[in-house]
């Protein structure tokens, strides 16, 4: 998985033992062979795995959408080897206390540390993209096919759309092939993969994230903040982010919020650029923010 192999984990043993490591961070929980490994060669190493999302919820999720059985021995991989992690790690990270939760319906064991999720800052300082210079509005959203973005945004697009003012534009890897079953003439426009997303969120007036399933936390959602763009999203969008949610956008369970919401957005939002969303984005969801939550989860007593 990811890479990990026999030859990879006995390099990365010998490098413990020659370079007398006392503390190792494992950077995702599908890397359990790993982490057994360490733990029985180093019974004294203190492991930290980072849960990017609850892998085993995830990947059961991809499975119910698809019933094929190669989705079934990918989820039963990552849940054994997940498994290891959870039993093995002396700290377990998770994005969010749902995610903690998930891990203890699995597992049997809660998160020992939260921390959300962090993204590299991507707002460009370039005079060329400028926020003043606007076409006209539209909704964003933004997101690679896989299950659960799929299904979301055909819902959307189905159930929310033929009632909206506000065209949106679909922007992510593999969208461009969707286009006959999602583009609505004048109201629905399919872009699929770009070489950046700046300049869209930039123009977007909001950033809508209809998504009903899944775990870990919608890197979208952070994303959105980056650029200091509103966003209209469900329950599971906002997961992780529910302390904030009030103040970032709209939480929508049914089209009919959608509709409204987006009916809000346009008479409400008279910037699309807001400085308060961005300040939030950098304190919380910034790399330097990461950094001094890390610090003292790796720096805590075990």
């Amino acid at each position: 998985i990811d890479g990990l192999s026999k030859a990879v984990i006995n390099n990365t043993l010998r490098a413990i033992q020659d370079n007398n490591v006392s503390k190792v961070f494992v950077d995702g929980s599908n890397l359990g062979a790993f982490v057994k490994a360490s733990k029985n060669s180093f019974p004294q190493l203190e492991i930290s795995t980072f849960f990017h999302n609850v892998e085993a919820r995830f990947f059961w999720g991809a499975f119910k959408q698809t019933r094929s059985p190669r989705a079934l021995a990918v989820f039963l991989a990552n849940y054994l080897a997940e498994k290891k992690s959870v039993r093995y790690s002396d700290k377990l990270l998770c994005l969010s206390e749902r995610d903690s939760r998930l891990l203890h319906k699995f597992y049997s064991r809660t998160a020992t540390h939260i921390s959300p999720m962090a993204l590299q800052d991507k707002l460009p300082t370039c005079l060329e993209l400028s926020f003043d210079n606007k076409p006209e509005r539209f909704a964003l959203f933004v997101g690679g096919v896989f299950y659960a973005n799929r299904a979301g945004i055909a819902w959307f697009v189905e159930h929310v759309v033929p009632h909206m003012g506000m065209k949106i534009c679909i922007v992510g890897r593999g969208f461009e092939d969707l286009k006959a079953e999602l583009e609505r003439d004048g109201r629905v426009e399919v872009v699929g993969a770009v070489d950046s997303l700046a300049q869209w969120y930039i123009d977007a007036h909001v950033v809508i994230a209809p998504i009903f399933d899944g775990s870990g936390m919608k890197t979208k959602v952070a994303e959105a903040l980056m650029f200091g763009k509103k966003i209209v999203g469900t329950p599971e969008a906002f997961s992780g982010y529910e302390d904030v949610a009030d103040l970032v956008g709209w939480v929508c369970e049914t089209a009919e919020d959608f509709v409204a919401a987006i009916e809000q957005a346009g008479k409400l939002i008279e910037q699309s650029y807001d400085p308060d969303l961005r300040a939030l984005y950098v304190e919380k969801y910034s790399y330097s923010a990461a950094r001094s939550r890390m610090a003292m989860i790796i720096g805590a007593v075990s």
